[in-house]
């Protein structure tokens, strides 16, 4: 797995009211954002806001008294098959599988693992995002 992150992703309790707060700190939401998500870049990586339930419920587990931080970091990969190649090195490398690779309702396919730790990881393939030589994104202005 290369050493970089695509997306931190924060589940929020409001999202709109999670907006505000960081539009009101200067903050650009992308025009990749959607109703359900907002995007905006933040040095080579890009930060979503997304709903706690929504989020808990992506990765498959429980939102509620589950240890679930509200949070999930994500590593974008060229291609579906480096989805489970990816999923299948961290499992080897002693994470826990929490998704296998699959379809996800937007369009894209990913899937989930746990450090050691429980840190929630999102293995993805974004068909709507390029990555550059170095596996860094950048969204739309």
């Amino acid at each position: 797995m290369r050493q970089t992150i695509s997306f931190v992703t924060l589940g929020v309790a409001d999202l709109e009211r999670s907006r505000r707060f960081y539009r009101a700190l200067g903050w650009r939401e992308s025009s990749a954002s959607q109703p359900a998500v907002a995007f905006f870049q933040a040095g080579s990586v890009a930060f979503a806001l997304y709903g706690r339930d929504a989020l808990a419920e992506d990765a498959g587990v429980p939102a509620a008294c589950s240890g679930f931080p509200a949070f999930t970091l994500a590593h974008n990969v060229a291609g579906e098959a480096e989805v489970d190649a990816t999923l299948a090195e961290a499992v080897a490398a002693g994470g826990r599988l929490v998704l296998a690779g699959e379809r996800a309702p937007w369009g894209g396919f990913r899937g989930y693992f746990a450090d050691p730790d429980g840190f929630l990881w999102e293995v993805c393939h974004n068909p709507f995002v390029e990555l550059d030589a170095e596996g860094g994104i950048r969204l739309p202005e």
